[in-house]
């Protein structure tokens, strides 16, 4: 569950804040479900474990960050590598299924999922865990008259820039170009020297690697708990579906808007918040179905850069 920064600063402005929040809910969602992104864009799989790699980085940063800088960035390199190496090893047990339909990726990955999370709550428990974090940045700040966390403005700062540099790798260079490439002819790419598979391995890797970072940084905000993989899943599938199934700046604007709902949804309409998001979710399936075009670059045929 998000962790109002309001709930800890007192009384402020009634939609100033929650909206402060929306847009740190929606990054966090958005780098989080960027590698959801990148693993139905680009390696066609339908991945519902990609909850459980999120989970993986926030649960070592509940073990690993002790309120130092150094357990942040220990936690937030051993959270990345463990999440990618995690990436890794889905891969090996999706390839014999790759080019099989999204069903048999869907029950294979959600049985990973599961087993996962079992292993998540033997190894740490069943209860939600706590995070510490610098003492610098467990505190407020001033903001335009309004007191606001300093960790949320940092993570703010920090996602926007994964954001940016997310585009750039995708739309401007070389391994962005042969990603894109391999989606639209992989028998070419294997024709100039370049492993298909290999590419599919690197992209489950990054997209773990983001969910782990996803999940090392985002823990104060949706921290570790049995639900954590589940809830991440479920609002990461959310965002991709509405943000145009492998579009990254479609991606964006959706994390932000469901970001928004959530958060100004409790402050506007506490009791109909549970149901906003998938309000919006069917208005906008609806408006699409009418073939509404598209403006920006495809990741695959039906999907954007």
């Amino acid at each position: 569950m998000m962790v109002s920064a309001a709930s800890v600063l007192g009384p402020v402005d009634p939609y100033v804040i929650p909206a402060l929040d929306g847009v740190a809910y929606g990054l966090l969602l958005f780098v989080a479900a960027s590698g959801l992104v990148l693993c139905f864009g680009v390696a066609n799989i339908l991945n519902l474990a990609h909850g459980l790699l999120y989970a993986i980085g926030a649960y070592l940063a509940a073990a690993l960050m002790d309120g130092g800088w150094g357990s942040l960035l220990l936690a937030l390199g051993v959270g990345t590598l463990a999440a990618a190496g995690a990436g890794g090893l889905l891969a090996g047990l999706l390839a014999p299924v790759a080019r099989r339909d999204h069903l048999t990726q869907a029950l294979l990955t959600f049985g990973v999922a599961l087993a996962g999370g079992a292993l998540l709550v033997t190894a740490f428990g069943p209860d939600s865990l706590p995070v510490r974090i610098p003492a610098a940045l467990d505190r407020p700040v001033e903001v335009a008259g309004y007191r606001y966390a300093a960790y949320r403005l940092v993570f703010i700062g920090l996602a926007a820039l994964i954001a940016v540099l997310l585009w750039l790798v995708v739309a401007r260079t070389r391994a962005g170009m042969l990603v894109r490439a391999a989606v639209d002819d992989a028998e070419m790419v294997a024709c100039l020297g370049v492993n298909p598979a290999r590419i599919r391995l690197g992209v489950l890797g990054a997209a773990g690697a983001l969910a782990g970072a996803a999940g090392v940084l985002g823990a104060p905000i949706i921290g570790p708990a049995p639900t954590t993989g589940d809830t991440v899943l479920l609002l990461s599938l959310v965002v991709v579906v509405l943000g145009g199934l492998g579009s990254v700046q479609g991606t964006l604007l959706a994390a932000l808007a469901v970001g928004e709902i959530q958060s100004l949804g409790v402050a506007l309409a506490p009791t109909a918040a549970p149901f906003l998001l998938f309000a919006a979710m069917a208005v906008v399936l609806a408006v699409r179905a009418r073939g509404l075009p598209g403006r920006w670059v495809r990741l695959r045929p039906g999907s954007t850069v």
